[in-house]
């Protein structure tokens, strides 16, 4: 099944549906009608997705899976689906992937529909449970020990198992917990036929599906110069159009909204990585710093450059585990001084609650959050807003028995008659303690997982390259860093640059493209990782917190790892932003000196 250009070089259309579960369901309806795709792939899975999916199984064995994906999204387009011989790749099968199958199969049969659905197994390490309890099984960030009792244990599979599936014959593949790129990477495996250790097409295939991965995040969505896109009502959903030597041109349906240029691209490939030349992967490690980007028409990016060497011999294996309850509140506080009034109740009702706890010997609330917004205090010290007549007050606290939380949601209405005066809108009503999820992430050897295809009433085993142990490789060395003469001019970092900012478990990064490549040596000089540590301080973890910087020289871009940055990061975190979505925003206000003459060109 290809596509074929004007000059009959063949290429291979991908579409990707979704970033996220949640994401839109108008996007699969958008792509499928409005483009020519080859092949239509849904990311769906995060950790806290993972955990989500688990407690849904445990309550109804027949669930576990994105439901909607299969109700909302596949049967209204499985005709034209099939109409159009479009293959579908979805991680949608959570932590059931069989389950997800069989609903899916059973519109299938309803439908009088003649397609194939396979299913990728294997990622599932939860029945390893106790015999990894008894390896000495550490976390990957932070050393700490297996939790005795886990809600998920999920590996991230690659691409392989995909491939063998589409060699198989399958139209649908259903996988659980796999590398959001391996969606794109292994269509490209199974219509080229590259071999596994072709590094480079591995690396530049991974890419594409990394570019793609967050749906709308390449094509306009969350775009530092947001005012340059039209039509967010009508966001057009990525398209990479791959050529068999794995070079790729991003684009988007016709007449959607959007916008995709080489900034939007570059913002995408910077989102969530941290090395850059490292980029780790159950197929390939990549190396993203040589990625050059050329915009060859409008809404069309020509992406090559990417590298890669043989992968590790290991797995990334994410757990998620309860770690006590959580509540969080929010209620606005009106009038004059209203960011005093505001820090007031808050401190009074945690006060008054932990006063309560402990005269019934109970512990004080193990973590507590007390943000004030409309003062802009999560920018910390660079706050800009002085008075404010309108605040909302978000308090959150985490405890380990769920009564302590119920406690404290039962005392939040008592401040509206009982301390300062204008609390008002309690958002949501009476708040309700929710389990705190926390993530376990460690590696665990690749011949530990037996990987399978599920297709046609037969398990098919599946061959795992090893991998290799050997991951060395040299550290791009620092460029040019501007020497200040005395001339310069101060201007926000977003005068001279772009940026994205996403997470990793607890960890943030900021990428930072250089709007021209004569900016670079000047933010490198301002923009040190000892600078960036001081200017986000306000996020950072006082005793176990670092920022590393690294280069992508072909891109004018650099790269700020923020390690334990986000509270805990996902679930866990009582933050307003627990996965750092705003910290470029806050970057990008760092004064940078530049020459007035740069600035003037």
């Amino acid at each position: 099944m290809t596509s074929v250009k004007q000059d009959e070089q063949r290429v291979i259309k991908i579409g990707c549906a979704s970033g996220f579960w949640g994401d839109t369901n108008t996007a699969a309806f958008q792509l499928v009608h409005l483009s020519d795709i080859d092949y239509l792939v849904f990311d769906y899975l995060s950790e806290i997705t993972m955990s989500i999916m688990a407690k849904a199984m445990m309550t109804d064995p027949n669930h576990g899976y994105a439901l909607d994906f299969v109700s909302r999204v596949m049967s209204p387009l499985l005709n034209k689906i099939a109409e159009k011989k479009i293959k579908v790749i979805s991680n949608a099968g959570g932590v059931n992937p069989l389950a997800c199958r069989d609903a899916l199969q059973k519109i299938i049969d309803e439908k009088g529909l003649d397609l194939k659905v396979a299913v990728v197994l294997g990622d599932n390490v939860l029945p390893k449970h106790t015999e990894l309890l008894k390896q000495n099984v550490q976390e990957m960030f932070n050393g700490g020990a297996l939790p005795a009792h886990v809600a998920s244990s999920n590996a991230y599979l690659g691409a392989v198992a995909i491939r063998d599936a589409l060699d198989l014959g399958a139209d649908i593949v259903i996988t659980g917990r796999v590398v959001d790129s391996a969606v794109v990477l292994a269509p490209l495996l199974h219509e080229y036929k590259w071999s596994l250790d072709d590094y480079d097409k591995l690396a530049q295939g991974s890419l594409a599906g990394h570019v793609i991965e967050c749906g709308a995040q390449c094509t306009g969505g969350n775009f530092t110069d947001w005012r340059l896109v039209q039509g967010f009502d009508n966001m057009g959903f990525p398209i990479v159009e791959v050529s068999e030597d794995a070079s790729f041109i991003v684009t988007k349906p016709q007449g959607t909204g959007g916008l995709v240029s080489n900034a939007t691209v570059a913002e995408q490939i910077v989102y969530e990585i941290g090395n850059p030349q490292a980029y780790l992967l159950p197929d390939v490690t990549a190396d993203f710093s040589q990625v050059h980007l050329e915009q060859i028409d409008e809404d069309r990016v020509k992406v090559t450059g990417a590298t890669g060497r043989a992968p590790t011999q290991q797995y990334k294996v994410s757990a998620t585990y309860a770690d006590g309850y959580r509540v969080l509140v929010s209620f606005l506080i009106a009038g004059r001084e209203a960011p005093e009034k505001a820090q007031t109740i808050a401190d009074a009702i945690i006060n008054k609650c932990e006063r309560v706890l402990a005269l019934r010997s109970v512990p004080p609330f193990s973590e507590k959050s007390i943000e004030i917004l409309g003062i802009e205090s999560t920018y910390g010290s660079h706050s800009r807003i002085q008075e404010s007549r309108e605040v909302v007050v978000k308090i959150a606290v985490k405890h380990m028995f769920k009564e302590a939380c119920m406690f404290f949601a039962s005392e939040i209405a008592q401040a509206s008659t009982g301390m300062a005066p204008a609390l008002a809108g309690i958002v949501g009503g009476r708040p309700k303690a929710s389990a705190v999820v926390k993530l376990f992430s460690f590696l665990i050897d690749k011949d530990q997982i037996k990987v399978e295809v599920d297709f046609a009433g037969q398990r098919h085993p599946v061959q795992i390259p090893t991998g290799s142990a050997d991951q060395a490789f040299t550290q791009h060395p620092v460029g040019e860093v501007a020497v200040y003469q005395g001339d310069e001019i101060e201007v926000a970092l977003v005068e001279v640059a772009h940026a994205r900012s996403g997470d990793k478990g607890n960890h943030s990064n900021i990428g930072v493209i250089a709007r021209k490549a004569e900016y670079l040596p000047w933010i490198r000089a301002a923009l040190t990782e000892q600078a960036v540590a001081d200017y986000m301080q306000h996020v950072l973890d006082p005793d176990k917190s670092k920022v590393i910087r690294y280069e992508l020289p072909a891109m004018n871009a650099l790269n700020f790892m923020l390690e334990n940055a986000l509270g805990g990061g996902g679930i866990a975190s009582l933050r307003i932003d627990p996965q750092g979505k705003a910290f470029a925003q806050q970057l990008l206000d760092m004064p940078v000196k530049v020459p007035a003459k740069l600035l003037e060109k």
